[in-house]
């Protein structure tokens, strides 16, 4: 399992510095060189999907580590084991 977090590290991908809520739209913003305000009113459409919108979210949000490499859905499971 730990194969795929630091596959996920590798992307190089981390919640951005200038977050509202999670941090996810900042982050992309910052390793596609978009602008942040863009990139959030994106991820705010992408909610009038239906269940599409809202569990991508989640499930970005779970997975996209912290500035300091932590990642949400790691440390959950590793609180089971």
């Amino acid at each position: 399992m730990n194969t795929i977090f630091d596959s996920i590290r590798r992307l190089d991908v981390r919640r951005g510095p200038r977050r509202l809520v999670g941090g996810i739209a900042g982050g992309i913003a910052q390793r596609t060189g978009l602008d942040v305000w863009l990139v959030r009113l994106l991820v705010l459409a992408s909610f009038l999907l239906p269940v599409l919108g809202p569990g991508a979210y989640l499930a970005v949000w779970l997975l996209t580590p912290w500035q300091d490499d932590r990642i949400p859905l790691e440390r959950v499971l590793a609180g089971r084991s």
